[in-house]
Protein backbone atom coordinates (compact mmCIF):
# COMPACT_ATOMS: atom_id res chain seq x y z
CA UNK A 1 0.00 0.00 0.00
CA UNK A 2 1.29 3.41 -1.01
CA UNK A 3 0.83 6.98 0.10
CA UNK A 4 -1.29 8.72 -2.53
CA UNK A 5 0.47 11.54 -4.39
CA UNK A 6 -2.57 12.96 -6.21
CA UNK A 7 -3.32 16.53 -5.05
CA UNK A 8 -5.83 16.71 -2.16
CA UNK A 9 -6.10 12.92 -1.96
CA UNK A 10 -6.27 11.81 1.68
CA UNK A 11 -7.54 8.25 1.30
CA UNK A 12 -5.43 5.15 1.77
CA UNK A 13 -6.04 1.80 0.11
CA UNK A 14 -6.19 -0.29 3.26
CA UNK A 15 -6.74 0.19 6.98
CA UNK A 16 -5.40 -1.66 10.05
CA UNK A 17 -8.58 -3.73 10.54
CA UNK A 18 -8.31 -5.04 6.98
CA UNK A 19 -4.57 -5.72 7.29
CA UNK A 20 -5.36 -8.40 9.87
CA UNK A 21 -7.78 -10.11 7.47
CA UNK A 22 -5.27 -9.94 4.59
CA UNK A 23 -2.71 -11.69 6.75
CA UNK A 24 -5.27 -14.41 7.50
CA UNK A 25 -5.42 -15.01 3.73
CA UNK A 26 -1.71 -15.76 3.81
CA UNK A 27 -0.34 -12.42 2.63
CA UNK A 28 2.44 -10.36 4.14
CA UNK A 29 1.48 -6.68 4.13
CA UNK A 30 3.84 -3.76 3.53
CA UNK A 31 2.85 -0.10 3.60
CA UNK A 32 4.70 3.10 2.83
CA UNK A 33 5.41 5.22 5.88
CA UNK A 34 2.85 8.00 6.34
CA UNK A 35 0.39 6.42 3.88
CA UNK A 36 -2.49 6.57 6.35
CA UNK A 37 -1.64 9.81 8.15
CA UNK A 38 -4.15 11.95 6.23
CA UNK A 39 -6.91 9.43 7.04
CA UNK A 40 -5.90 9.28 10.73
CA UNK A 41 -4.25 5.85 10.55
CA UNK A 42 -0.77 6.01 12.04
CA UNK A 43 2.23 3.85 11.15
CA UNK A 44 2.08 2.40 14.65
CA UNK A 45 -1.52 1.28 14.07
CA UNK A 46 -0.36 -0.69 11.01
CA UNK A 47 2.64 -2.14 12.84
CA UNK A 48 0.38 -3.27 15.68
CA UNK A 49 -1.54 -5.58 13.31
CA UNK A 50 1.56 -7.04 11.68
CA UNK A 51 2.17 -4.77 8.68
CA UNK A 52 5.71 -3.83 7.68
CA UNK A 53 6.19 -0.09 7.28
CA UNK A 54 8.69 0.69 4.49
CA UNK A 55 10.52 4.02 4.21
CA UNK A 56 9.67 4.92 0.59
CA UNK A 57 7.32 4.27 -2.30
CA UNK A 58 10.17 2.75 -4.32
CA UNK A 59 10.72 0.16 -1.58
CA UNK A 60 7.04 -0.79 -1.64
CA UNK A 61 6.94 -1.09 -5.43
CA UNK A 62 10.05 -3.26 -5.37
CA UNK A 63 8.86 -5.58 -2.59
CA UNK A 64 5.17 -6.00 -3.50
CA UNK A 65 3.61 -8.66 -5.71
CA UNK A 66 0.18 -7.01 -5.38
CA UNK A 67 -0.23 -3.25 -5.05
CA UNK A 68 -3.38 -1.56 -3.74
CA UNK A 69 -3.93 2.09 -4.71
CA UNK A 70 -6.73 4.63 -4.80
CA UNK A 71 -5.80 6.96 -7.67
CA UNK A 72 -4.32 5.85 -11.02
CA UNK A 73 -0.51 5.60 -10.92
CA UNK A 74 1.60 8.43 -12.30
CA UNK A 75 4.20 7.87 -15.03
CA UNK A 76 6.92 7.84 -12.35
CA UNK A 77 5.06 5.17 -10.40
CA UNK A 78 4.51 3.05 -13.51
CA UNK A 79 8.28 3.15 -14.11
CA UNK A 80 8.79 1.48 -10.70
CA UNK A 81 6.60 -1.53 -11.54
CA UNK A 82 8.06 -4.90 -12.46
CA UNK A 83 6.75 -7.74 -14.69
CA UNK A 84 4.24 -10.07 -13.07
CA UNK A 85 3.07 -7.48 -10.55
CA UNK A 86 -0.68 -7.05 -9.93
CA UNK A 87 -2.11 -3.56 -9.52
CA UNK A 88 -5.62 -3.10 -8.06
CA UNK A 89 -6.78 0.47 -8.42
CA UNK A 90 -9.17 2.98 -9.96
CA UNK A 91 -7.82 3.15 -13.54
CA UNK A 92 -10.65 4.55 -15.72
CA UNK A 93 -9.36 2.83 -18.88
CA UNK A 94 -11.66 4.73 -21.26
CA UNK A 95 -10.32 8.08 -20.03
CA UNK A 96 -6.67 7.00 -19.71
CA UNK A 97 -5.59 5.20 -22.92
CA UNK A 98 -1.98 6.37 -22.57
CA UNK A 99 -1.76 5.03 -19.03
CA UNK A 100 -3.11 1.69 -20.27
CA UNK A 101 -0.32 1.49 -22.85
CA UNK A 102 2.33 2.39 -20.26
CA UNK A 103 1.08 -0.30 -17.87
CA UNK A 104 0.89 -2.93 -20.61
CA UNK A 105 4.50 -2.16 -21.55
CA UNK A 106 5.56 -3.10 -17.98
CA UNK A 107 4.09 -6.62 -18.42
CA UNK A 108 1.87 -6.29 -15.37
CA UNK A 109 -1.68 -7.36 -14.57
CA UNK A 110 -4.13 -4.56 -13.75
CA UNK A 111 -7.52 -4.94 -12.09
CA UNK A 112 -9.52 -1.71 -12.47
CA UNK A 113 -11.96 -1.56 -9.59
CA UNK A 114 -14.05 0.90 -11.62
CA UNK A 115 -14.55 -1.74 -14.35
CA UNK A 116 -16.41 -4.16 -12.06
CA UNK A 117 -19.56 -5.58 -13.71
CA UNK A 118 -22.03 -3.94 -11.34
CA UNK A 119 -24.99 -5.96 -12.62
CA UNK A 120 -23.58 -9.11 -10.99
CA UNK A 121 -25.23 -9.45 -7.60
CA UNK A 122 -22.26 -11.32 -6.10
CA UNK A 123 -19.96 -8.48 -7.17
CA UNK A 124 -21.71 -5.95 -4.94
CA UNK A 125 -19.35 -6.66 -2.03
CA UNK A 126 -16.46 -5.48 -4.25
CA UNK A 127 -18.23 -2.41 -5.66
CA UNK A 128 -15.99 0.45 -4.60
CA UNK A 129 -17.75 2.87 -6.97
CA UNK A 130 -20.95 2.46 -4.96
CA UNK A 131 -19.08 2.84 -1.66
CA UNK A 132 -17.37 6.05 -2.75
CA UNK A 133 -20.52 7.46 -4.37
CA UNK A 134 -22.43 7.00 -1.11
CA UNK A 135 -19.77 8.89 0.83
CA UNK A 136 -19.62 11.63 -1.81
CA UNK A 137 -23.40 12.13 -1.79
CA UNK A 138 -23.38 12.54 1.98
CA UNK A 139 -20.45 14.95 1.86
CA UNK A 140 -22.08 17.01 -0.91
CA UNK A 141 -24.97 17.81 1.43
CA UNK A 142 -22.54 18.71 4.22
CA UNK A 143 -20.68 21.10 1.87
CA UNK A 144 -23.98 22.63 0.77
CA UNK A 145 -25.07 23.12 4.39
CA UNK A 146 -21.73 24.77 5.16
CA UNK A 147 -22.13 27.27 2.31
CA UNK A 148 -25.85 27.84 2.86
CA UNK A 149 -26.85 30.70 5.13
CA UNK A 150 -29.83 29.09 6.89
CA UNK A 151 -31.02 26.01 8.73
CA UNK A 152 -31.95 22.95 6.70
CA UNK A 153 -34.93 22.13 8.91
CA UNK A 154 -37.83 24.44 9.56
CA UNK A 155 -38.07 25.92 13.04
CA UNK A 156 -40.46 28.06 15.04
CA UNK A 157 -38.58 30.24 17.49
CA UNK A 158 -39.35 33.22 19.67
CA UNK A 159 -37.77 35.33 16.95
CA UNK A 160 -40.10 34.00 14.28
CA UNK A 161 -40.65 31.11 11.90
CA UNK A 162 -37.75 29.70 9.85
CA UNK A 163 -38.85 27.85 6.69
CA UNK A 164 -37.07 24.60 5.75
CA UNK A 165 -34.50 24.65 2.97
CA UNK A 166 -35.59 23.35 -0.43
CA UNK A 167 -33.10 20.95 -2.00
CA UNK A 168 -33.27 19.70 -5.59
CA UNK A 169 -31.09 16.75 -6.58
CA UNK A 170 -30.44 16.01 -10.24
CA UNK A 171 -29.73 12.32 -10.63
CA UNK A 172 -30.85 9.56 -8.27
CA UNK A 173 -28.04 7.06 -8.57
CA UNK A 174 -26.11 5.94 -5.51
CA UNK A 175 -24.67 9.40 -4.84
CA UNK A 176 -28.01 11.09 -5.45
CA UNK A 177 -29.89 8.71 -3.16
CA UNK A 178 -27.28 9.22 -0.46
CA UNK A 179 -27.72 12.99 -0.80
CA UNK A 180 -31.52 12.65 -0.71
CA UNK A 181 -31.42 10.62 2.50
CA UNK A 182 -28.96 12.98 4.17
CA UNK A 183 -30.83 16.17 3.23
CA UNK A 184 -34.19 14.70 4.25
CA UNK A 185 -32.75 13.58 7.60
CA UNK A 186 -31.53 17.13 8.16
CA UNK A 187 -35.10 18.37 7.75
CA UNK A 188 -35.00 19.87 4.24
CA UNK A 189 -37.74 19.59 1.64
CA UNK A 190 -36.12 17.35 -0.96
CA UNK A 191 -37.08 16.93 -4.59
CA UNK A 192 -35.19 14.80 -7.10
CA UNK A 193 -35.23 13.81 -10.73
CA UNK A 194 -33.66 11.02 -12.75
CA UNK A 195 -34.04 9.84 -16.30
CA UNK A 196 -34.72 6.33 -14.99
CA UNK A 197 -38.34 6.19 -13.91
CA UNK A 198 -37.78 3.06 -11.81
CA UNK A 199 -35.90 5.02 -9.13
CA UNK A 200 -38.99 7.07 -8.23
CA UNK A 201 -39.95 4.64 -5.45
CA UNK A 202 -36.42 4.77 -4.00
CA UNK A 203 -36.55 8.57 -3.91
CA UNK A 204 -39.90 8.50 -2.12
CA UNK A 205 -38.74 5.86 0.38
CA UNK A 206 -35.87 8.13 1.45
CA UNK A 207 -38.16 11.05 2.15
CA UNK A 208 -37.88 12.87 -1.18
CA UNK A 209 -40.38 13.81 -3.86
CA UNK A 210 -39.75 12.54 -7.38
CA UNK A 211 -40.18 15.25 -10.03
CA UNK A 212 -41.11 13.72 -13.38
CA UNK A 213 -40.16 15.18 -16.74
CA UNK A 214 -43.21 15.75 -18.94
CA UNK A 215 -41.84 13.49 -21.68
CA UNK A 216 -42.11 9.72 -22.01
CA UNK A 217 -38.71 8.07 -22.55
CA UNK A 218 -36.83 5.41 -20.62
CA UNK A 219 -33.38 6.56 -19.52
CA UNK A 220 -32.01 3.27 -18.17
CA UNK A 221 -28.62 2.40 -19.64
CA UNK A 222 -26.27 -0.51 -19.07
CA UNK A 223 -24.64 -1.36 -15.76
CA UNK A 224 -26.97 0.74 -13.66
CA UNK A 225 -26.07 4.01 -15.41
CA UNK A 226 -28.31 6.37 -17.35
CA UNK A 227 -28.08 6.73 -21.11
CA UNK A 228 -27.92 9.80 -23.34
CA UNK A 229 -31.47 11.03 -23.85
CA UNK A 230 -33.16 12.32 -27.00
CA UNK A 231 -33.30 16.02 -27.88
CA UNK A 232 -37.01 16.14 -27.09
CA UNK A 233 -36.48 14.72 -23.63
CA UNK A 234 -33.56 17.06 -22.94
CA UNK A 235 -35.65 20.10 -23.90
CA UNK A 236 -38.46 19.03 -21.53
CA UNK A 237 -35.87 18.29 -18.84
CA UNK A 238 -34.29 21.75 -19.18
CA UNK A 239 -37.70 23.36 -18.80
CA UNK A 240 -38.31 21.37 -15.59
CA UNK A 241 -34.83 22.24 -14.25
CA UNK A 242 -35.46 25.92 -14.95
CA UNK A 243 -38.62 25.78 -12.81
CA UNK A 244 -36.84 23.93 -9.99
CA UNK A 245 -33.90 26.36 -10.06
CA UNK A 246 -36.22 29.30 -9.33
CA UNK A 247 -37.73 27.52 -6.32
CA UNK A 248 -34.78 25.61 -4.86
CA UNK A 249 -32.31 26.91 -2.28
CA UNK A 250 -29.78 24.15 -3.00
CA UNK A 251 -29.15 22.11 -6.14
CA UNK A 252 -26.94 19.02 -6.09
CA UNK A 253 -26.09 17.50 -9.47
CA UNK A 254 -24.79 13.94 -9.86
CA UNK A 255 -25.40 13.08 -13.52
CA UNK A 256 -22.62 11.11 -15.25
CA UNK A 257 -22.48 8.97 -18.38
CA UNK A 258 -19.60 6.41 -18.50
CA UNK A 259 -16.80 7.37 -20.88
CA UNK A 260 -18.39 10.70 -21.82
CA UNK A 261 -18.31 14.27 -20.51
CA UNK A 262 -20.92 15.08 -17.89
CA UNK A 263 -24.19 16.39 -19.42
CA UNK A 264 -24.86 20.10 -18.95
CA UNK A 265 -28.06 20.34 -16.93
CA UNK A 266 -27.84 23.74 -15.22
CA UNK A 267 -27.32 26.69 -17.56
CA UNK A 268 -26.02 30.14 -16.67
CA UNK A 269 -29.56 31.49 -17.08
CA UNK A 270 -30.85 29.01 -14.52
CA UNK A 271 -28.12 30.10 -12.09
CA UNK A 272 -29.09 33.74 -12.68
CA UNK A 273 -32.73 32.88 -11.82
CA UNK A 274 -31.85 31.36 -8.45
CA UNK A 275 -32.31 33.26 -5.20
CA UNK A 276 -29.24 35.08 -3.81
CA UNK A 277 -27.50 32.90 -1.25
CA UNK A 278 -28.46 29.67 -3.02
CA UNK A 279 -25.91 26.88 -3.44
CA UNK A 280 -25.05 24.46 -6.26
CA UNK A 281 -22.88 21.42 -5.53
CA UNK A 282 -21.69 19.91 -8.81
CA UNK A 283 -20.59 16.35 -8.10
CA UNK A 284 -19.72 15.81 -11.77
CA UNK A 285 -17.08 18.57 -11.77
CA UNK A 286 -14.23 16.13 -12.49
CA UNK A 287 -15.90 15.14 -15.77
CA UNK A 288 -16.64 18.71 -16.86
CA UNK A 289 -19.57 19.44 -14.57
CA UNK A 290 -23.35 19.47 -14.89
CA UNK A 291 -23.42 23.26 -14.46
CA UNK A 292 -22.06 25.54 -17.17
CA UNK A 293 -20.35 27.77 -14.58
CA UNK A 294 -18.62 25.03 -12.54
CA UNK A 295 -14.85 25.24 -12.08
CA UNK A 296 -13.27 22.00 -10.89
CA UNK A 297 -11.86 22.04 -7.33
CA UNK A 298 -13.15 25.53 -6.61
CA UNK A 299 -16.09 27.17 -4.86
CA UNK A 300 -17.13 30.31 -6.77
CA UNK A 301 -19.91 32.85 -6.40
CA UNK A 302 -21.77 33.70 -9.60
CA UNK A 303 -24.90 35.91 -9.62
CA UNK A 304 -25.06 35.55 -5.83
CA UNK A 305 -25.05 31.73 -6.04
CA UNK A 306 -22.21 29.65 -4.58
CA UNK A 307 -21.14 26.95 -7.07
CA UNK A 308 -19.06 24.19 -5.49
CA UNK A 309 -17.02 22.03 -7.86
CA UNK A 310 -14.93 19.95 -5.45
CA UNK A 311 -13.63 16.71 -6.97
CA UNK A 312 -12.43 15.24 -3.69
CA UNK A 313 -15.71 14.84 -1.82
CA UNK A 314 -15.00 11.23 -0.83
CA UNK A 315 -11.51 12.23 0.28
CA UNK A 316 -12.99 14.86 2.59
CA UNK A 317 -14.27 11.95 4.68
CA UNK A 318 -10.97 10.13 4.37
CA UNK A 319 -11.28 7.74 7.29
CA UNK A 320 -14.75 6.51 6.33
CA UNK A 321 -13.91 6.30 2.62
CA UNK A 322 -10.66 4.43 3.28
CA UNK A 323 -12.43 1.91 5.50
CA UNK A 324 -15.09 1.17 2.90
CA UNK A 325 -12.60 1.04 0.03
CA UNK A 326 -10.29 -1.25 1.98
CA UNK A 327 -13.20 -3.60 2.66
CA UNK A 328 -14.09 -3.69 -1.04
CA UNK A 329 -10.49 -4.59 -1.93
CA UNK A 330 -10.45 -7.24 0.79
CA UNK A 331 -13.51 -8.91 -0.73
CA UNK A 332 -11.83 -8.83 -4.13
CA UNK A 333 -8.67 -10.35 -2.65
CA UNK A 334 -10.75 -13.15 -1.13
CA UNK A 335 -11.99 -13.95 -4.64
CA UNK A 336 -8.42 -13.94 -5.96
CA UNK A 337 -7.08 -16.11 -3.14
CA UNK A 338 -9.76 -18.68 -2.37
CA UNK A 339 -7.13 -21.16 -1.16
CA UNK A 340 -5.99 -18.68 1.54
CA UNK A 341 -2.36 -19.48 0.75
CA UNK A 342 -1.12 -15.97 -0.07
CA UNK A 343 -1.19 -16.57 -3.85
CA UNK A 344 -3.50 -14.47 -6.03
CA UNK A 345 -5.02 -16.26 -9.02
CA UNK A 346 -6.60 -14.06 -11.71
CA UNK A 347 -9.27 -16.42 -13.04
CA UNK A 348 -10.42 -15.11 -16.40
CA UNK A 349 -13.31 -17.61 -16.39
CA UNK A 350 -14.89 -15.75 -13.48
CA UNK A 351 -17.25 -13.06 -14.83
CA UNK A 352 -16.46 -10.58 -12.06
CA UNK A 353 -12.68 -11.03 -12.28
CA UNK A 354 -12.77 -10.97 -16.08
CA UNK A 355 -14.65 -7.66 -16.02
CA UNK A 356 -12.15 -6.14 -13.59
CA UNK A 357 -9.06 -7.30 -15.46
CA UNK A 358 -8.13 -4.60 -17.98
CA UNK A 359 -4.55 -5.81 -18.51
CA UNK A 360 -3.38 -9.44 -18.11
CA UNK A 361 0.38 -10.04 -18.12
CA UNK A 362 0.97 -7.07 -20.40
CA UNK A 363 -1.97 -7.76 -22.76
CA UNK A 364 -4.81 -5.23 -22.76
CA UNK A 365 -8.03 -7.16 -22.15
CA UNK A 366 -10.37 -4.18 -21.83
CA UNK A 367 -13.22 -3.90 -22.60
CA UNK A 368 -14.47 -7.22 -21.30
CA UNK A 369 -16.95 -9.16 -23.44
CA UNK A 370 -20.60 -8.57 -22.50
CA UNK A 371 -21.96 -10.79 -19.76
CA UNK A 372 -23.83 -13.80 -21.09
CA UNK A 373 -27.32 -13.90 -19.65
CA UNK A 374 -28.79 -17.40 -19.55
CA UNK A 375 -32.00 -17.51 -21.63
CA UNK A 376 -35.19 -18.21 -19.74
CA UNK A 377 -36.45 -21.76 -20.35
CA UNK A 378 -39.47 -21.93 -22.63
CA UNK A 379 -42.65 -22.87 -20.78
CA UNK A 380 -43.65 -26.49 -21.38
CA UNK A 381 -47.12 -27.96 -21.53
CA UNK A 382 -46.60 -29.68 -18.16
CA UNK A 383 -45.47 -26.47 -16.54
CA UNK A 384 -48.50 -24.63 -17.86
CA UNK A 385 -50.94 -26.92 -16.05
CA UNK A 386 -50.12 -25.87 -12.46
CA UNK A 387 -50.18 -22.24 -13.56
CA UNK A 388 -53.68 -22.71 -14.92
CA UNK A 389 -54.73 -24.41 -11.69
CA UNK A 390 -53.25 -21.56 -9.65
CA UNK A 391 -55.24 -19.09 -11.70
CA UNK A 392 -58.44 -20.92 -10.84
CA UNK A 393 -57.59 -20.71 -7.17
CA UNK A 394 -59.22 -17.80 -5.39
CA UNK A 395 -57.82 -15.26 -3.01
CA UNK A 396 -58.20 -17.55 0.00
CA UNK A 397 -55.20 -19.42 1.21
CA UNK A 398 -56.53 -22.94 1.86
CA UNK A 399 -58.30 -25.11 -0.63
CA UNK A 400 -59.95 -24.24 -3.88
CA UNK A 401 -62.55 -21.54 -4.11
CA UNK A 402 -64.50 -23.50 -6.71
CA UNK A 403 -68.10 -24.53 -5.79
CA UNK A 404 -68.75 -27.98 -4.33
CA UNK A 405 -70.70 -30.50 -6.46
CA UNK A 406 -74.48 -30.18 -5.94
CA UNK A 407 -74.86 -33.66 -4.43
CA UNK A 408 -72.03 -33.15 -1.93
CA UNK A 409 -73.35 -29.73 -0.95
CA UNK A 410 -76.88 -31.09 -0.40
CA UNK A 411 -75.58 -33.99 1.72
CA UNK A 412 -73.41 -31.68 3.81
CA UNK A 413 -76.30 -29.27 4.36
CA UNK A 414 -78.58 -32.14 5.44
CA UNK A 415 -76.05 -33.46 7.98
CA UNK A 416 -75.47 -30.01 9.47
CA UNK A 417 -79.22 -29.28 9.63
CA UNK A 418 -79.86 -32.61 11.37
CA UNK A 419 -77.10 -31.92 13.90
CA UNK A 420 -78.50 -28.48 14.65
CA UNK A 421 -82.05 -29.89 15.03
CA UNK A 422 -80.80 -32.52 17.51
CA UNK A 423 -78.97 -29.91 19.56
CA UNK A 424 -81.96 -27.58 19.58
CA UNK A 425 -84.38 -30.35 20.54
CA UNK A 426 -82.47 -32.00 23.38
CA UNK A 427 -79.86 -29.51 24.68
CA UNK A 428 -80.58 -27.44 27.81
CA UNK A 429 -81.84 -23.92 27.16
CA UNK A 430 -78.73 -22.38 28.83
CA UNK A 431 -76.49 -24.29 26.44
CA UNK A 432 -78.09 -22.91 23.27
CA UNK A 433 -76.85 -19.36 23.89
CA UNK A 434 -73.27 -20.58 24.40
CA UNK A 435 -73.51 -22.84 21.36
CA UNK A 436 -74.68 -19.97 19.17
CA UNK A 437 -71.67 -17.89 20.25
CA UNK A 438 -69.39 -20.86 19.58
CA UNK A 439 -70.69 -21.33 16.03
CA UNK A 440 -70.33 -17.64 15.27
CA UNK A 441 -66.78 -17.67 16.70
CA UNK A 442 -65.86 -20.61 14.47
CA UNK A 443 -67.24 -18.79 11.44
CA UNK A 444 -65.39 -15.56 12.27
CA UNK A 445 -62.19 -17.48 13.01
CA UNK A 446 -62.40 -19.22 9.64
CA UNK A 447 -63.00 -16.00 7.75
CA UNK A 448 -60.35 -14.01 9.65
CA UNK A 449 -57.54 -16.55 9.94
CA UNK A 450 -57.96 -19.86 8.13
CA UNK A 451 -59.37 -18.37 4.96
CA UNK A 452 -56.42 -16.03 4.40
CA UNK A 453 -53.34 -16.66 2.24
CA UNK A 454 -50.59 -18.27 4.38
CA UNK A 455 -48.12 -15.56 3.32
CA UNK A 456 -50.28 -13.03 5.17
CA UNK A 457 -50.66 -15.00 8.40
CA UNK A 458 -47.81 -13.32 10.29
CA UNK A 459 -48.82 -9.69 9.64
CA UNK A 460 -52.48 -10.59 10.01
CA UNK A 461 -52.03 -12.26 13.36
CA UNK A 462 -49.74 -9.54 14.63
CA UNK A 463 -52.28 -6.87 13.79
CA UNK A 464 -55.49 -8.64 14.91
CA UNK A 465 -54.32 -10.01 18.26
CA UNK A 466 -56.94 -7.84 19.94
CA UNK A 467 -59.45 -10.57 18.99
CA UNK A 468 -57.66 -12.85 21.45
CA UNK A 469 -58.65 -10.55 24.30
CA UNK A 470 -62.26 -11.71 23.85
CA UNK A 471 -61.17 -15.28 24.48
CA UNK A 472 -59.15 -14.16 27.50
CA UNK A 473 -62.14 -12.36 29.02
CA UNK A 474 -64.41 -15.35 28.40
CA UNK A 475 -61.91 -17.67 30.03
CA UNK A 476 -61.66 -15.42 33.08
CA UNK A 477 -65.45 -15.43 33.43
CA UNK A 478 -65.53 -19.23 33.24
CA UNK A 479 -62.80 -19.59 35.87
CA UNK A 480 -64.92 -17.65 38.36
CA UNK A 481 -68.46 -17.58 36.93
CA UNK A 482 -70.96 -15.34 38.81
CA UNK A 483 -74.22 -16.76 40.15
CA UNK A 484 -73.76 -20.40 39.14
CA UNK A 485 -74.28 -22.03 42.55
CA UNK A 486 -76.54 -25.08 42.44
CA UNK A 487 -76.76 -25.28 38.66
CA UNK A 488 -75.04 -28.67 38.45
CA UNK A 489 -72.24 -27.36 36.24
CA UNK A 490 -69.02 -29.41 35.98
CA UNK A 491 -67.13 -26.48 37.50
CA UNK A 492 -63.76 -28.18 37.94
CA UNK A 493 -63.56 -29.32 34.31
CA UNK A 494 -64.71 -25.93 33.01
CA UNK A 495 -62.22 -24.16 35.24
CA UNK A 496 -59.27 -26.18 33.92
CA UNK A 497 -60.38 -25.77 30.30
CA UNK A 498 -60.73 -22.02 30.82
CA UNK A 499 -57.29 -21.86 32.41
CA UNK A 500 -55.76 -23.67 29.41
CA UNK A 501 -57.56 -21.30 27.03
CA UNK A 502 -56.25 -18.32 28.97
CA UNK A 503 -52.63 -19.56 28.84
CA UNK A 504 -52.74 -20.31 25.11
CA UNK A 505 -54.40 -16.99 24.34
CA UNK A 506 -51.78 -15.10 26.36
CA UNK A 507 -49.01 -16.83 24.38
CA UNK A 508 -50.72 -15.87 21.14
CA UNK A 509 -51.27 -12.26 22.20
CA UNK A 510 -47.81 -11.50 23.57
CA UNK A 511 -46.12 -13.49 20.80
CA UNK A 512 -48.07 -11.50 18.22
CA UNK A 513 -47.05 -8.20 19.76
CA UNK A 514 -43.41 -9.36 19.83
CA UNK A 515 -43.64 -10.20 16.11
CA UNK A 516 -45.15 -6.78 15.43
CA UNK A 517 -42.27 -5.04 17.23
CA UNK A 518 -39.71 -7.00 15.23
CA UNK A 519 -41.45 -6.20 11.96
CA UNK A 520 -41.59 -2.49 12.77
CA UNK A 521 -37.93 -2.51 13.83
CA UNK A 522 -36.98 -3.65 10.32
CA UNK A 523 -38.22 -0.34 8.93
CA UNK A 524 -36.73 1.95 11.55
CA UNK A 525 -33.51 3.82 10.74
Amino acid sequence: MLRETFPREKRVATVPDVVEKLRQLGFAVAIETGAGDAANFSDDAYRAVGAEVLPSAAAVWQAADIVFKVRPPTADEVALMHPGQILIDFIWPAQNPELMQQLAARQVTVLAIDALPRTLSRAQKMDALTSMAGVSGYRAVIEAANAFGRFFNGQITAAGKVPPAKVFIAGAGVAGLSAIGTAANMGAIVRANDTRAEVADQVTSLGGEFVKVDYEEDGAGGGGYAKVMSEGFQAAQRQMYAQQAQDADIIITTALIPGKPAPKLITAEMVRSMKPGSVIVDMAAEQGGNCELTVADEALVRYGVTIIGYTDLASRLAKQSSTLYATNLLRLTEELCKAKNGVAVVNMEDDAIRGLTVIKDGTITWPAPPLVVAPKPAPTATAATPAAETKKKGGHGHGSSGPLPARTLALLFAVVALAFWGIGAYAPAAFLGHFTVFVLACFIGYMVVWNVTPALHTPLMSVTNAISSIIALGALVQIAPPGTAGTGRPDELIRWLALAALVLTAINMFGGFAVTRRMLAMFRK
